[in-house]
């Protein structure tokens, strides 16, 4: 089985997948940039214990980090834990999406995978919103090359600035509100956060489908796919996605690993 590792910023999920990329069980734990390999391991194991499981039913390992130092803690943790030397995704690594950017290095390893998945699942061109520490929107057009996107703080992100630098307001629950017109302050923070991260998103794609358009005239219209912890609660609040799908980086990751063995 495959352990596939999606660490980011804020949260690290970990997921084992059988043949044909079945996630068979997810975990989700707090990003700790101080993590050693021994503390790494630790968690490893309760979880799968915790499943009746057993770390040696790990056959291969795949990682798609965007934390350096963690990543050298991970594979530390697969070569002389788990005996299984890692892939870890990269520009070099990515399933043979080709990249069109001024400098493709810069691109991180949770887009490359979220980009490949997207294009798997759902053809090109298609428009990934992720919405994680940063919100990020990646987009493959119609030939299937990765083109761009845009990247603006996170919704976590935000309501914490907003909350350190406001001395009036203090957090509120992130729930989508019911209307844009707060009537009191958490319903005007909430209408604010929520309502204010989906007009964004909204408008940013909006403009990418018109230069995609203009790019590449006749195409179809780009498929819109949004991911990450908090897609489930700005997908209530608008009509822009085709499909919310939480398990696209983990899959994306899977494909890249699986095209890695295939040569």
């Amino acid at each position: 089985m495959l352990l596939a590792v999606d660490c980011g910023n804020t949260q690290t999920t970990v997921g084992m997948l059988g043949d044909q990329g079945a996630i068979i069980h997810q975990w989700r734990m707090a990003t700790n940039a101080t993590d050693t390999k021994d503390q790494l391991h630790s968690r490893l194991y309760s979880y799968f214990t915790m499943f009746g499981m057993n770390l040696s039913e790990i056959t291969h390992a795949a990682i798609a980090s965007v934390v350096p130092v963690l990543s050298q803690e991970w594979q530390a943790l697969m070569r002389s834990v788990l005996d299984t030397e890692p892939l870890l995704i990269d520009t070099q690594a990515c399933g043979g999406l080709t990249i069109a950017l001024d400098n493709p290095r810069e691109l991180g390893a949770d887009r490359i995978a979220n980009a490949v998945a997207a294009k798997t699942r759902y053809g090109a061109p298609v428009i990934v919103v992720d919405f994680g520490t940063a919100t990020n929107i990646d987009v493959v057009d119609a030939t299937g090359t990765f083109v761009g996107g845009a990247i603006m703080p996170g919704l976590m992100l935000s309501a914490q600035a907003l909350f350190s630098r406001a001395a009036k307001l203090s957090s509120v629950p992130l729930i989508a509100p019911r209307q844009a017109l707060g009537s009191n302050t958490e319903a005007a923070v909430q209408s604010g956060l929520i309502l204010g991260c989906t007009a964004m998103v909204e408008g940013l794609v909006g403009r990418i489908q018109t230069e995609l358009s203009e790019r590449n005239p006749g195409a179809p219209r780009a498929t819109v796919v949004a991911t990450g912890g908090l897609a489930k609660t700005i997908a209530q609040t608008t009509t822009l996605f085709d499909f919310v799908d939480a398990d696209l980086t983990i899959y994306g990751i899977y494909q890249i690993w699986k095209q890695h063995q295939q040569h």
